[in-house]
């Protein structure tokens, strides 16, 4: 599965996907679950998060899976906390492995 695109069935038991959609103002917003289509379909229904409520998706810009809740809750609070420019290289690599790798290095080098 890309990480880019929606996997269009459920994830694997435990398995958790961090997505981010481009919204019609144009921001970024974050989110997680098992099932990033169903989601995504929740979102532009107008029946997803207030935000996107407000601001209906355009499309899906980023998907990464993570073992479980915990990680991708983890993962989702940190990314919330970074800029828009930064949000938007996260999106433009397409890929978090080296944003959670260098994160994880910093949390290390840090204790």
């Amino acid at each position: 599965m890309s990480k880019t695109e929606a996997n269009s069935s459920p994830a694997p038991a435990g398995c958790w996907y961090l997505y981010m959609l481009e919204c019609r103002d144009g921001a970024l917003y974050t989110g997680i679950s098992t099932d990033v289509a169903r989601r995504y379909a929740t979102h532009c229904a107008g029946k997803g998060a207030r935000y996107t409520r407000l601001n209906p998706p355009q499309r899906i810009a980023l998907v990464h899976p993570f073992a479980d809740k915990s990680q991708a809750l983890k993962a989702e609070h940190a990314i919330k906390r970074l800029s828009a420019a930064t949000k938007r290289q996260l999106v433009a690599h397409g890929d978090l492995d080296d944003w959670l790798a260098t994160r994880a290095a910093l949390a290390v080098a840090n204790q």
